[in-house]
């Protein structure tokens, strides 16, 4: 007689350990992608230590947001997509994963570009070569290499983020100047509040939803012991324990690293009177005469580092998106040959974004247009999102209660204000 499958509480400690970061991690790593870089590089270099406080708010609405989706992916052992698709209109459903489709195709362009600007800052030569290699060697990692060892590798990649956080220290920052600074400041003007509203489109984008969702069902699926909640509720405890640990780790990780983007940018660029910064590759170049070589090749570093990870991620979820939204096979631990459409997508979009990024477009008007797109959907997403987190036909006894409940629509409430002043100016 075979033994029974032991549960995940019963599993042994240094197992556990190992599942403790996953999805939230990778998840929030990626939130700091080329494209977050330029957006708070740019925060700093305008409005030097004046928009800190932005990165300090958003973290707990983004750990609230990320933390229900988590939720929703481990209790119903579908990601999100699949679950809109069950209960919303599916004509809605298919408008919102297309927009989502095409804004992160335009992110993927702008970060395809920012990798292959590092990469020609750091070595010399033609940047859409770097580009198109990196990008290359990233599809063929996803799309060739199964899910089990791919994971781990994308966990290694958020040290990466480091850099950033090393380069704070290496450039000379008036420490002094940053404790003092009153927070929040509010310098009323559109162009501040405009800053703003990047940020917080940033910090809180619509492909970071279905990722985290995606890869709690995938680690679920891959796991011998783990089933959806709703046919294990025995697991629950476990298992919310350790997404509340690895949600709030991830973001807070993700949240302190654009902190210090934002710092090294004011106190360098701001506090030199350098503001025109456009890509991320502009604040690596802008660092070295007025804070060191060393300065310059650590944020070139952390930008291919991270052009890494969130490229995949990226491609990922607008792939998980459509194919849960049409009822498809949605996993990489699926052979290509086995989910086609899937890694169709991943190859389609992916190619799409290497042929924008080496087109002659302005990538400040990209950056513009990815952010005005999930500024459009972050909203009714995140409603769809928390209203099928409170449903008991979808949830049964796990629905989102409490502190988690409120924290969920409070972001929700922020981004439509948000939103909303962004058309407004």
């Amino acid at each position: 007689m075979s033994a029974e499958p032991t549960s995940i509480a019963q599993q042994p400690l240094a197992s556990r350990q190992k599942r403790k970061l996953g999805a939230g991690l990778v998840t929030g790593a990626a939130d700091d992608d080329p494209s977050g870089i330029a957006t708070y590089s740019q925060a700093g270099a305008l409005w030097g230590y004046a928009t800190l406080w932005t990165v300090v708010l958003t973290l707990p609405l983004m750990i609230g947001i990320q933390m229900v989706c988590a939720h929703v992916g481990r209790v119903t052992g579908r990601g999100l997509a699949a679950n809109m698709r069950a209960h919303l209109p599916r004509t809605l459903v298919l408008l919102l994963v297309f927009l989502l489709l095409l804004a992160n195709i335009i992110n993927l362009a702008a970060d395809i570009g920012a990798m292959g600007a590092a990469v020609s800052l750091l070595l010399g030569g033609p940047a859409w070569f770097y580009a198109l290699a990196l990008a290359t060697v990233s599809l063929c990692l996803e799309v060739f290499v199964p899910f089990v060892r791919y994971a781990p590798f994308l966990k290694w990649l958020t040290l990466s983020l480091l850099a950033y956080v090393m380069t704070a220290f290496v450039v000379d920052v008036p420490w002094r100047s940053v404790v003092a600074q009153p927070w929040p400041t509010w310098p009323w003007s559109v162009s501040y509040f405009v800053v703003v509203v990047g940020v917080f489109g940033t910090t809180i984008s619509p492909y970071l939803f279905f990722w985290q969702a995606a890869e709690e069902v995938e680690e679920e699926a891959q796991s011998p012991t783990d089933r959806p909640l709703i046919e294990a509720p025995e697991q629950a405890a476990t298992s919310f324990e350790r997404i509340r640990f690895d949600t709030v780790f991830g973001m807070s990780y993700s949240n302190i690293v654009a902190f210090f983007i934002i710092l090294t940018t004011a106190s360098v660029l701001h506090g030199h009177g350098v503001m025109d910064i456009r890509t991320p590759a502009d604040a690596a170049r802008a660092l070295e005469p007025l804070a060191g070589r060393s300065a310059s090749l650590l944020f070139a570093a952390g930008i291919i580092g991270t052009g890494l990870l969130a490229v995949p991620v990226l491609a990922g979820s607008a792939a998980y998106a459509v194919t849960e939204a049409m009822g498809m096979k949605s996993s990489l631990a699926e052979k290509p040959g086995s989910a086609k459409v899937f890694y169709s997508i991943i190859i389609g979009a992916m190619v799409l974004g290497i042929v924008l990024s080496c087109l002659p477009i302005d990538p400040l008007r990209m950056l513009f247009l990815a952010a005005v797109i999930n500024g459009v959907i972050s909203v009714p997403l995140m409603g769809a999102i928390m209203w099928i987190a409170c449903q008991p036909g979808v949830m049964r006894q796990f629905v989102v209660v409490g502190w988690l409940r409120w924290l969920g629509w409070g972001a929700t409430a922020v981004m439509a204000l948000a939103v909303v002043g962004m058309f407004i100016h």
